[in-house]
Protein backbone atom coordinates (compact mmCIF):
# COMPACT_ATOMS: atom_id res chain seq x y z
CA UNK A 1 0.00 0.00 0.00
CA UNK A 2 1.14 3.58 -0.51
CA UNK A 3 0.11 7.21 -0.30
CA UNK A 4 0.56 9.03 -3.60
CA UNK A 5 2.11 12.48 -3.27
CA UNK A 6 1.35 15.39 -5.58
CA UNK A 7 4.89 15.50 -6.91
CA UNK A 8 4.41 12.10 -8.52
CA UNK A 9 1.75 13.41 -10.87
CA UNK A 10 2.04 17.20 -10.95
CA UNK A 11 4.54 18.80 -13.34
CA UNK A 12 7.10 21.37 -12.22
CA UNK A 13 5.54 24.74 -12.98
CA UNK A 14 5.26 28.23 -11.58
CA UNK A 15 2.40 28.71 -9.10
CA UNK A 16 0.05 30.36 -11.63
CA UNK A 17 0.75 27.71 -14.27
CA UNK A 18 0.28 24.92 -11.75
CA UNK A 19 -3.04 26.39 -10.63
CA UNK A 20 -4.25 26.37 -14.23
CA UNK A 21 -2.96 22.82 -14.70
CA UNK A 22 -4.89 21.56 -11.69
CA UNK A 23 -8.09 23.03 -13.07
CA UNK A 24 -7.70 21.72 -16.61
CA UNK A 25 -5.63 18.52 -16.63
CA UNK A 26 -7.56 15.53 -17.95
CA UNK A 27 -8.64 13.08 -15.28
CA UNK A 28 -7.63 10.37 -17.73
CA UNK A 29 -4.03 11.15 -16.72
CA UNK A 30 -4.83 10.14 -13.15
CA UNK A 31 -6.52 6.97 -14.32
CA UNK A 32 -3.29 6.13 -16.17
CA UNK A 33 -1.26 6.74 -13.01
CA UNK A 34 -3.59 4.47 -11.06
CA UNK A 35 -3.17 1.71 -13.67
CA UNK A 36 0.62 1.91 -13.33
CA UNK A 37 0.36 1.23 -9.62
CA UNK A 38 -2.23 -1.51 -10.06
CA UNK A 39 -0.08 -3.22 -12.68
CA UNK A 40 2.85 -3.08 -10.24
CA UNK A 41 0.76 -4.73 -7.52
CA UNK A 42 0.68 -1.60 -5.34
CA UNK A 43 -2.54 -0.48 -3.67
CA UNK A 44 -3.14 3.26 -3.53
CA UNK A 45 -5.09 4.25 -0.43
CA UNK A 46 -4.58 8.05 -0.32
CA UNK A 47 -3.59 11.00 -2.48
CA UNK A 48 -1.72 13.98 -1.05
CA UNK A 49 -3.28 17.21 -2.33
CA UNK A 50 -2.39 20.18 -0.16
CA UNK A 51 -5.16 22.77 -0.25
CA UNK A 52 -4.00 26.33 0.44
CA UNK A 53 -5.82 29.59 0.97
CA UNK A 54 -5.08 30.83 -2.55
CA UNK A 55 -6.78 27.82 -4.18
CA UNK A 56 -9.89 28.58 -6.20
CA UNK A 57 -13.04 26.60 -5.46
CA UNK A 58 -12.46 24.78 -8.72
CA UNK A 59 -8.96 23.79 -7.61
CA UNK A 60 -10.34 22.51 -4.32
CA UNK A 61 -13.02 20.42 -6.00
CA UNK A 62 -10.51 19.20 -8.55
CA UNK A 63 -8.55 17.48 -5.79
CA UNK A 64 -11.56 15.31 -5.01
CA UNK A 65 -12.09 14.54 -8.68
CA UNK A 66 -8.44 13.50 -8.95
CA UNK A 67 -8.85 11.25 -5.91
CA UNK A 68 -11.86 9.57 -7.52
CA UNK A 69 -9.89 9.00 -10.72
CA UNK A 70 -7.07 7.46 -8.66
CA UNK A 71 -9.56 5.20 -6.92
CA UNK A 72 -8.87 6.44 -3.38
CA UNK A 73 -11.26 7.54 -0.65
CA UNK A 74 -8.74 9.59 1.36
CA UNK A 75 -6.90 12.84 0.67
CA UNK A 76 -4.04 13.97 2.87
CA UNK A 77 -3.24 17.67 2.96
CA UNK A 78 -0.69 20.07 4.38
CA UNK A 79 -3.36 22.73 4.52
CA UNK A 80 -4.54 25.58 6.74
CA UNK A 81 -7.26 25.80 9.35
CA UNK A 82 -8.95 28.60 7.40
CA UNK A 83 -9.35 26.32 4.38
CA UNK A 84 -11.51 23.80 6.24
CA UNK A 85 -14.93 25.46 5.73
CA UNK A 86 -14.28 25.56 1.98
CA UNK A 87 -13.02 21.97 1.81
CA UNK A 88 -15.71 20.30 3.91
CA UNK A 89 -18.66 20.69 1.48
CA UNK A 90 -16.68 19.02 -1.30
CA UNK A 91 -15.58 16.21 1.04
CA UNK A 92 -19.24 15.55 1.86
CA UNK A 93 -20.20 15.72 -1.81
CA UNK A 94 -17.59 13.18 -2.89
CA UNK A 95 -17.61 11.09 0.33
CA UNK A 96 -13.82 11.44 0.64
CA UNK A 97 -12.03 11.93 3.95
CA UNK A 98 -9.37 14.62 4.27
CA UNK A 99 -6.53 13.97 6.71
CA UNK A 100 -4.91 17.26 7.67
CA UNK A 101 -1.16 16.88 8.09
CA UNK A 102 0.46 18.66 11.00
CA UNK A 103 3.89 20.25 11.25
CA UNK A 104 5.51 21.99 14.22
CA UNK A 105 4.67 25.57 13.25
CA UNK A 106 3.07 26.31 16.60
CA UNK A 107 3.74 30.03 16.15
CA UNK A 108 1.09 30.15 13.41
CA UNK A 109 -2.45 29.27 14.62
CA UNK A 110 -3.59 28.84 11.01
CA UNK A 111 -1.20 25.91 10.50
CA UNK A 112 -2.02 22.44 11.80
CA UNK A 113 0.38 21.61 14.63
CA UNK A 114 -1.49 21.31 17.93
CA UNK A 115 -4.42 19.22 19.18
CA UNK A 116 -6.42 22.47 19.27
CA UNK A 117 -5.76 23.18 15.60
CA UNK A 118 -6.89 19.68 14.61
CA UNK A 119 -10.00 20.12 16.77
CA UNK A 120 -10.91 23.23 14.78
CA UNK A 121 -11.06 21.05 11.66
CA UNK A 122 -13.08 18.25 13.21
CA UNK A 123 -15.43 20.06 15.60
CA UNK A 124 -18.43 21.59 13.88
CA UNK A 125 -17.60 20.01 10.54
CA UNK A 126 -18.45 16.72 8.87
CA UNK A 127 -17.01 13.30 9.70
CA UNK A 128 -14.87 13.64 6.57
CA UNK A 129 -12.59 16.18 8.25
CA UNK A 130 -9.84 14.04 9.78
CA UNK A 131 -6.17 13.91 10.79
CA UNK A 132 -3.00 12.67 9.11
CA UNK A 133 -0.86 12.46 12.27
CA UNK A 134 2.85 13.00 11.71
CA UNK A 135 4.25 11.68 14.97
CA UNK A 136 7.68 13.29 14.54
CA UNK A 137 6.30 16.78 13.93
CA UNK A 138 3.79 16.26 16.76
CA UNK A 139 6.61 15.52 19.20
CA UNK A 140 8.66 18.47 17.90
CA UNK A 141 5.61 20.67 18.55
CA UNK A 142 5.52 19.49 22.17
CA UNK A 143 2.77 16.85 22.19
CA UNK A 144 2.34 13.12 22.86
CA UNK A 145 1.36 11.11 19.75
CA UNK A 146 0.55 7.97 21.77
CA UNK A 147 -2.03 9.78 23.87
CA UNK A 148 -3.47 11.57 20.84
CA UNK A 149 -3.69 8.33 18.85
CA UNK A 150 -5.58 6.55 21.62
CA UNK A 151 -8.03 9.42 22.04
CA UNK A 152 -8.65 10.25 18.38
CA UNK A 153 -7.93 7.06 16.42
CA UNK A 154 -11.39 7.08 14.86
CA UNK A 155 -10.56 10.33 13.05
CA UNK A 156 -6.95 9.52 12.12
CA UNK A 157 -6.68 8.27 8.54
CA UNK A 158 -2.90 7.82 8.35
CA UNK A 159 0.29 8.11 10.38
CA UNK A 160 3.59 9.52 9.17
CA UNK A 161 6.47 7.88 10.98
CA UNK A 162 9.67 9.82 11.56
CA UNK A 163 12.00 10.55 14.48
CA UNK A 164 12.51 14.10 15.74
CA UNK A 165 13.73 15.80 18.88
CA UNK A 166 11.38 17.77 21.10
CA UNK A 167 11.29 21.58 21.07
CA UNK A 168 11.33 21.83 17.27
CA UNK A 169 14.38 19.58 17.05
CA UNK A 170 15.90 18.05 13.94
CA UNK A 171 14.70 15.10 11.88
CA UNK A 172 16.99 12.19 12.81
CA UNK A 173 17.54 8.52 11.97
CA UNK A 174 15.21 6.20 13.84
CA UNK A 175 16.32 5.78 17.44
CA UNK A 176 18.26 9.05 17.65
CA UNK A 177 15.31 11.36 18.29
CA UNK A 178 12.65 11.49 21.02
CA UNK A 179 9.63 10.27 19.07
CA UNK A 180 7.99 7.16 20.62
CA UNK A 181 7.89 5.21 17.34
CA UNK A 182 7.78 1.77 18.94
CA UNK A 183 5.06 2.78 21.41
CA UNK A 184 2.90 4.19 18.58
CA UNK A 185 3.24 1.00 16.54
CA UNK A 186 2.49 -1.12 19.61
CA UNK A 187 -0.76 0.82 20.08
CA UNK A 188 -1.73 0.02 16.48
CA UNK A 189 -0.93 -3.65 17.10
CA UNK A 190 -2.56 -4.15 20.49
CA UNK A 191 -5.63 -1.98 19.85
CA UNK A 192 -6.06 -3.27 16.29
CA UNK A 193 -6.43 0.20 14.83
CA UNK A 194 -6.65 -0.05 11.04
CA UNK A 195 -4.49 3.00 10.38
CA UNK A 196 -1.67 2.87 7.80
CA UNK A 197 1.74 3.83 9.19
CA UNK A 198 4.02 5.32 6.55
CA UNK A 199 7.73 5.93 6.92
CA UNK A 200 8.30 9.53 5.84
CA UNK A 201 12.00 9.92 5.16
CA UNK A 202 13.15 13.47 5.94
CA UNK A 203 16.49 13.33 7.73
CA UNK A 204 19.76 13.91 5.88
CA UNK A 205 21.24 10.78 4.34
CA UNK A 206 23.24 9.70 1.33
CA UNK A 207 20.72 7.42 -0.39
CA UNK A 208 16.99 7.47 0.32
CA UNK A 209 16.48 3.80 -0.58
CA UNK A 210 19.25 2.76 1.79
CA UNK A 211 18.02 5.02 4.59
CA UNK A 212 14.36 3.97 4.29
CA UNK A 213 15.46 0.33 4.47
CA UNK A 214 17.30 1.17 7.72
CA UNK A 215 14.14 2.78 9.07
Amino acid sequence: ECELWQGHVEPKMKAKELSSWRETVSLDEFAKVRKQFVDAGITLYAYNYSFRDNFSDKEIERGFEMAKALGVSILTASSTVSCVPRIDPFAEKYKIKVGFHGHDHTENPNEFSTPESFAKAMDGHSKYMCVNLDIGHFVAAGFDPVDYLEKHHERIVALHIKDRKKNHGDNLPFGEGETPIKAVLQVLKTKHYKIPANIEYEYKGADSQVEVAKC
